[in-house]
């Protein structure tokens, strides 16, 4: 059963965890936004091998821009932003069915136009090590996935 979750990358810059997020989309029915500009090209061989041979069956919508991105989904739809800065936790967040799931880029996190939006809900993965700064983006969106699965039910 396909909760419809929508994984939506900011910019992201890494191949491989675009690639590895791809296969997550496709095994979990979750649809996959990407958000330009991307720090690699969206047909390089890299990116497909990261995927693997499932690259081809991954929904995948490539927006040139926030404006756009926002344009093209409902208003209502439910969102959530996951950031290292935030305060929240995803335990105590309470996930719905199309839900639009936020991660900004690697290197920089959410961009300053979408922080000027004042993002809402924000919530973080808890870190319990002070030495360790972020997770790996796809090791992030496969553990808030998996939460939100849980959460939906079967």
């Amino acid at each position: 059963m396909s909760h419809n979750l929508n994984i939506v990358l900011v910019e992201p810059k890494i191949h491989v965890n675009t690639g590895s997020i791809g296969r997550l989309c496709l095994a979990t029915g979750s649809a996959l936004h990407l958000i330009e500009p991307l720090g690699f090209e969206i047909n390089d061989a890299k990116v497909k091998r990261a995927g693997l041979d499932y690259w081809k069956h991954v929904q995948v919508v490539v927006h040139k821009n926030l404006r756009t991105f926002f344009e093209s989904i409902p208003k209502e739809a439910p969102k959530v932003f996951f950031s290292t800065k935030a305060e929240a936790s995803y335990f105590d967040h309470q996930f719905q069915t199309g839900s639009y799931l936020f991660f900004g880029s690697e290197t920089e996190g959410f961009s300053k136009e979408l922080r000027n939006r004042g993002i809402q809900p924000l919530v973080r993965i808890p870190l319990y090590d002070d030495r360790v700064r972020s997770l790996n983006l796809a090791n992030a969106v496969s553990i808030v996935v998996y939460e939100a699965l849980r959460q939906l039910g079967p």
